[in-house]
């Protein structure tokens, strides 16, 4: 009698000790998920325009410079930057004169290998190479190169497929997409979940308004900013891009920054 007493005590104890250590372990769980919650997601990235190309972005303590030229003056009151991508190996996106005046102290430049071939040593030691269709994860963002070249006959010495990199960077949840210089490829119009689109159009050496509003109409970022848009010898009619896009899918944002800050357009 007293021997099943005492085994009853003990199953009783036993079922105490485990309820209570379940309790414990749902109060934890309960803990940890309020601490997820509560931390904050970064905030969308600040995109500050420089010149025709050449833009700033900031993002969760990332600053990055997107084909930086017009020497170190061109960044005046802008932070030093983390990363450095580059389009092309044009005068207008890669200008190593620009790149050498910037502090670029445990800086990593990303570039196509058409670029990085046309370095100095010294900064050449600092670039990595990206090619069409490659993802890289970097300081807690991703980013993905993406084609970028002409297809009029009449225009397609000036980038040649393969060459040069457009870049799709995520950031948290926001994907931002620079062009950089070319039509209206179907690697363009099959992007997908673009939040910020930059899409050049200039004349001879990247694509018309018409041909760049039928593609942003086609992969519909939220938002889209021309860029890029000063050509020879004509300025390209962003007035114009913005009326076909906005009678097209009023849905989209067409933004105008101020990409020319020294001159009248």
């Amino acid at each position: 009698m007293k021997k099943n007493i005492l085994l009853t005590a003990s199953a009783l104890l036993i079922l105490l000790v485990s309820c209570k250590e379940k309790e414990k372990k749902q109060e934890e769980t309960a803990q940890v998920e309020t601490q997820i919650e509560e931390v904050e997601a970064p905030s969308p990235a600040e995109i500050t325009p420089i010149e025709h190309a050449t833009a700033v972005i900031e993002w969760d303590d990332n600053t990055i410079y997107i084909d930086p030229v017009g020497g170190k003056a061109a960044f005046e009151g802008q932070p030093s930057p983390d990363m450095i991508f580059i389009t092309d190996i044009h005068g207008d996106h890669f200008n190593p004169e620009t790149l050498n005046e910037l502090d670029l102290e445990g800086v990593e430049i990303i570039a196509p290998d058409a670029v990085k071939s046309q370095m100095d040593e010294a900064l050449s030691s600092k670039t990595t190479i990206m090619n069409n269709g490659e993802t890289k994860e970097i300081s807690g963002f991703s980013v993905k190169a993406i084609p970028m070249y002409n297809l009029r006959e009449e225009a397609k010495d000036f980038h040649v497929k393969g060459r040069g990199n457009g870049y799709v960077f995520t950031f948290g949840n926001e994907r931002i997409y620079f062009s950089g210089d070319t039509e209206d490829i179907p690697e363009m119009r099959a992007l997908e979940d673009i939040d910020k689109a930059f899409v050049c159009m200039n004349l001879p050496y990247t694509m018309t308004v018409e041909s760049a509003a039928d593609a942003v109409l086609e992969f519909k970022p939220k938002q889209v900013y021309p860029y890029h848009f000063r050509g020879r010898p004509d300025v390209s009619d962003v007035e114009k891009f913005k009326s076909i896009v906005n009678e097209g899918d009023s849905d989209i944002e067409v933004v105008q920054l101020d990409w020319y800050p020294n001159e009248d357009y």
